[in-house]
């Protein structure tokens, strides 16, 4: 039987990383690959552990435990009192001995899978911004949680309730869900029990539960127009009928919903902060949404998107205070605490708890339990209060900043629209001038804006740009302000 001549004859086992960890998991995966390819022939004999641990300089037991791992696997097999060898009877797959590692070709998007398609169209509309100005949902450092937090979290995490443990509750930590449904009965006049609260990986998760329980392949919802892409993802993934309703002032238009599609199984809103317009939902609209529910026997999911950075006045109550029985409420700590944290929470009627819970269980089991428990000590403590009204003291600062900047660097026919609330702007430009391209002259720039145009269902489609202000400082946005003025002074409006 042939020997293996020597380890470095291998060049899968010439790339092993040292510093950045796993070593053993890179070994393995470079016998794997060797063994794939045919540098490592079916029945040829590994050298010992020891030597192979002298000729790479690593530890032995490291070798012996990628050894075992492929043995498992399959790949290895351990020969009577002759070592370790390649399983005889292995179909290595055939492939150019120069090709170097296997290359898999990927199938064309004909022939991939439905779902594949509108999971693969959801990756490139959820694509995350760059942290640049004025990248869209991006918290300030200034308004990250401070030193209370990093202390609390260390408190927490070193009693026993916190330490690693089995499988939690999927609705989340009960203490959580006490906080969260005071916080929530306190600030957005929500109507619920600790029990109707479910702890999950922020909105866009919730936005999926709720799609997936409520409604079924071929029924039929009302979106806003224009809408959270978030949402749109969602319904496109799962094949759902989507009428866009368009929205004007007052919020989305229930008469031409209505009219259009009235035994619609559901509504997907965001009556405190209409994204990415930004005006509150008017209370005839609200109650007219509400009545058609009722009537219908559909639900409402209502995103309270930024309900928490209000500048002036006094917020709305939430949809669902007005009716808890058909109105799940959605909400996350992402963007007053930091984005990284994955931990929001639906409010959902008592007869859909434990639907909601199942399918929570199904997707992920539950949010990990120790940062469940630092954010319950955090909101039973008081420090969360705090923190919102600073960091809407922080943005309110900014977003004052941006307005003058706008105001002072942006040609006239850049029109701002009115909004109160929020850690974005948006700047509506002529039909003339094609947001698209702008976005990707400002992206040229280093400077990070979103379109709106491409938010819209319909043909009457605007042009804008949305700015986003809260992780930026002063200075930041000023020289981006000046930046993107420059380009939008080159169009012509008329």
């Amino acid at each position: 039987m042939p020997r293996l001549k020597s380890s470095f004859a291998l060049p899968s086992l010439k790339t092993l990383d040292r510093t950045s960890g796993r070593v053993g998991h890179q070994l393995a995966q470079g016998l794997r690959d060797a063994i794939t390819i045919g540098d490592l022939k079916p029945g040829e004999r590994l050298p010992s552990t020891r030597t192979l641990a002298i000729s790479l300089g690593l530890a032995r037991g490291t070798i012996v435990e990628a050894f075992e791992q492929l043995k498992a696997e399959g790949y290895l097999e351990a020969l009577p009192r002759a070592g370790t060898a390649v399983v005889r009877d292995l179909k290595r797959v055939d492939v150019p001995a120069s090709s170097g590692p296997l290359q898999i070709k990927p199938r064309t998007s004909g022939k991939m899978p439905f779902s594949a398609r509108k999971f693969a169209a959801a990756e490139q509309l959820l694509q995350p911004q760059p942290g640049l100005p004025f990248a869209i949902a991006h918290p300030a450092d200034a308004a990250a949680p401070d030193a209370t937090w990093r202390r609390l979290g260390n408190r927490v995490r070193a009693t026993r309730a916190a330490a690693p443990s089995g499988y939690v509750d999927p609705r989340g930590l009960p203490e959580l869900r006490k906080a969260i449904s005071d916080h929530v009965r306190k600030v957005r006049a929500v109507r619920c029990t600790p029990d109707q609260v479910i702890i999950t990986a922020g909105t866009q998760q919730g936005l999926f539960l709720a799609a997936t329980i409520l409604v079924g392949r071929g029924d039929a919802v009302w979106v806003e127009d224009p809408a959270y892409p978030g949402i749109t993802a969602v319904l496109q993934a799962l094949d759902v009928t989507t009428h866009h309703v368009p929205v004007d002032q007052n919020g989305i238009d229930v008469d031409w919903a209505m009219n259009v599609c009235p035994n619609a199984r559901a509504a997907f809103v965001t009556p405190s902060h209409q994204y990415p317009i930004g005006m509150p939902m008017s209370m005839s609209r609200r109650l007219a949404l509400l009545r058609w529910a009722q009537d219908s026997d559909a639900w409402i999911i209502e995103d309270d998107y930024d309900s928490e950075l209000r500048y002036s006045g006094h917020p709305f109550p939430s949809l669902q205070g007005l009716d808890p029985t058909r109105v799940i409420y959605l909400g996350t700590m992402s963007k007053v605490l930091f984005s990284s944290m994955r931990i929001g929470y639906a409010i959902v009627p008592e007869p859909l708890v434990a639907a909601f819970a199942g399918a929570r269980s199904i997707v992920d089991r539950h949010s990990p339990a120790a940062d469940q428990h630092v954010l319950a000590a955090f909101m039973d403590e008081g420090h969360l209060e705090a923190h919102i009204r600073r960091i809407r003291g922080a943005y309110a600062e900014r977003r004052t900043f941006l307005i003058e900047a706008i105001s002072r660097e942006f040609p006239e026919w850049a029109v701002l629209q009115p909004s109160d609330q929020g850690m974005h702007l948006v700047v509506w430009l002529p039909k003339k001038v094609d947001d698209v391209k702008v976005v990707a002259e400002a992206r040229a720039a280093g400077i990070i804006v979103r379109a709106v145009s491409p938010l819209y269902a319909s043909k009457k489609r605007q042009s804008g740009l949305m700015l986003g202000f809260g992780g930026f400082s002063i200075k930041d946005l000023n020289v981006s302000a000046k930046g993107l003025g420059a380009i939008l002074k080159q169009y012509k409006a008329d």
